[in-house]
């Protein structure tokens, strides 16, 4: 902090020399400096070319009096927070209330008590010192808030760069992924239409299935990081849910009929409507479905439907499987109120992208188990 002068500068103003000397025998000590004027028109002089911290003026003077004086230094800035103390001999304190009135902080009586004197120049000078000291320390403390907010806008940059740096560089390998993933995927799809032998057939469906859950985390691991960064922009509309439905059901109608999983839709109504991101929101329904396929048995049901909340709506997507356990449920629950992004193993990746896609829409992820058996999950969205 910068250090504040103690040298303590005071202006005796008196048109009687030897009131002058009388005060200037009481205040003069070491690190105090006096200086003395005959008249007010004198007094405004000094006060032009000097700073003062405190002012004695006398109220009785000729030609320009104490008020008048006070008047100007009041209507200065420069001088306006100056305090001042009048000295007023026992025959006028009357004027006492308007030297108050014209903006003087005290006054002293004629003749001078040395005791009260002292106390009462003693306590203005300890005013000036600790509004000093204020102002530094407002100073000190601006300069501070200045030098962290550049420091945070430089760790704010570098940051942002680096989001931007690992955006990009998952963009890059998510890109170099897809294309070798997608021909492995067609060759094998290839070999297993012309390839007799069982067991062969089967090397190459273990085959298939393993790119295309690589290519699957690889989009997976792309959007979590575009949602996190900010970088996936959210546009939202009225979308019909039905409608959502019936696109997620055509997206995933090879895994659906490969594992002969039964799809339903509950509800008839396209004129049922949420404001959402439409290729946000289809995404997370595509991701919730899939896993459900994955982890219900061959044969099983997954419903699709719509809830009501007492302040909004819910997609709900069911399945008819074991439903979850307790120990997921808590590890979920657990995942839910986490302040940062760390993924639970049991939660995994892609309740975490619809956790996060949700979080774009102000709205919940729910897990929950049905009354009758089966897991259930539910985004849900507030009016």
């Amino acid at each position: 902090m910068k250090n504040i002068t103690s040298v303590e500068r005071i202006l005796i103003v008196d048109d009687v020399p030897k009131n002058i000397q009388i005060l200037g025998k009481l205040l003069s000590r070491e690190n105090r400096e006096v200086a003395y004027a005959l008249s007010g028109k004198e007094a405004l002089t000094l006060l032009k070319k000097n700073n003062f911290d405190l002012i004695l003026l006398d109220i009785m003077m000729p030609e320009m009096d104490g008020f008048e004086v006070c008047k100007v230094l009041m209507n200065d800035e420069k001088t306006a927070d100056i305090p001042i103390i009048f000295l007023t001999a026992k025959t006028e304190t009357e004027h006492i209330v308007q030297g108050f009135q014209l903006g003087a902080r005290d006054y002293i009586t004629k003749p001078f008590n040395a005791a009260e004197l002292t106390a009462r120049i003693n306590t203005h000078l300890e005013l000036v010192r600790s509004k000093k000291q204020l102002v530094a320390y407002s100073h000190n403390l601006e300069e501070k808030v200045a030098e962290r907010t550049i420091e945070l806008e430089i760790a704010n940059k570098q940051l942002s760069n680096l989001e931007k740096a690992k955006s990009d560089f998952l963009g890059i390998i998510s890109h170099e992924l897809r294309s070798p993933l997608n021909g492995i995927i067609g060759i094998t799809s290839l070999l297993q239409q012309s390839i007799k032998d069982v067991e062969q057939h089967d090397y190459l469906g273990y085959l298939s299935e393993a790119s295309k859950r690589l290519l699957r985390f690889s989009e997976m691991a792309l959007l979590i990081t575009s949602l996190q960064s900010n970088n996936q922009k959210v546009e939202l509309f009225e979308i019909s849910i039905k409608m959502l439905f019936e696109m997620v059901i055509d997206e995933l109608s090879d895994l659906i009929q490969e594992k002969n999983i039964e799809v339903v839709i509950n509800t008839d109504d396209y004129n049922l409507l949420v404001r959402a991101d439409a290729d946000l929101l289809r995404k997370s329904l595509c991701i919730l479905v899939e896993k459900f396929i994955l982890e219900i048995p061959s044969g099983g049901k997954i419903e699709l439907g719509i809830s009501k909340l007492d302040h909004g709506i819910a997609i709900d997507v069911r399945d008819n499987g074991e439903g979850f356990s307790e120990h997921v449920l808590s590890r979920f629950s657990n995942f839910m109120q986490q302040e940062t992004f760390v993924v639970e193993e049991d939660v995994g990746l892609p309740i975490a992208a619809v956790k996060l896609i949700m979080n774009a829409h102000n709205g919940t992820v729910k897990l929950l188990n049905n009354t009758h058996g089966g897991a259930c999950v539910s985004l849900c969205f507030n009016d």
